[in-house]
């Protein structure tokens, strides 16, 4: 249902989540194997991550806030620039910063409290693009493959603890063995897009 109703345009991914949510509970009733405690727990659950997500939104409206009264970004942006930094030196330091936050935040917290700030640096650095939109797209790529290299590299990677927690009989060390293969492949593909922008534009060329 979920994966036939999205290729089929019936609904989006967002929406193909209720959807399996629904069709679970309904499977779960008819079946008899679904009872109404368990239920009661699934909400409460949803309940709390519901409100952590929005409380995490709030502090990032607030923070928001804050910078577009103080023009902090935008006074960095020029700070930056006026110091000749190297783009890609700067770049550098950027996802550092995300790979190292990634580590031990939360990733909707991180991007909703850094992008802010980094946002308008990264867009007043040439970087020899074709315009600040690619720009844009192109540092937004670079973020979503960093916050998921943070999210499972050692010593913390909140996800490999995710995984521990879920294989008890796994030893932590073990499950960061089995996870090195998967972070190399992805710092490689992290060097490809930065060196070749054009791997992570050119359908968005295509489509323009």
């Amino acid at each position: 249902i979920v994966v036939g109703g999205i290729y089929g345009g019936v609904f989006t991914p967002t929406e193909s989540a209720a959807i399996g949510c629904i069709g679970t509970l309904a499977v779960g009733v008819l079946r008899g194997t679904l009872k109404g405690r368990h239920v009661l727990e699934a909400l409460l659950a949803t309940a709390e991550t519901t409100a952590m997500i929005f409380v995490i939104l709030l502090g990032a409206e607030v923070f928001n806030a804050f910078l577009a009264l103080s023009q902090a970004p935008d006074l960095l942006a020029v700070w930056i620039t006026e110091q000749e930094f190297p783009p890609y030196g700067v770049l550098a330091v950027l996802l550092l910063a995300y790979i190292v936050l990634g580590a031990v935040m939360d990733e909707l917290a991180m991007i909703l409290l850094t992008l802010p700030v980094f946002f308008p640096v990264v867009t007043a650095l040439d970087f020899g693009l074709g315009s600040t939109e690619e720009t844009a797209i192109w540092f937004g790529i670079l973020v979503l493959v960093v916050v998921g290299i943070g999210l499972t590299a050692p010593p913390i990677g909140l996800n490999v603890f995710v995984i521990s927690s879920l294989a008890r009989d796994v030893p932590i060390a073990r499950t960061y063995r089995g996870v090195l293969p998967f972070l190399a492949t992805d710092l490689v593909r992290l060097a490809l897009l930065v060196a070749f922008p054009a791997l992570s534009l050119w359908l968005v060329r295509v489509l323009s």
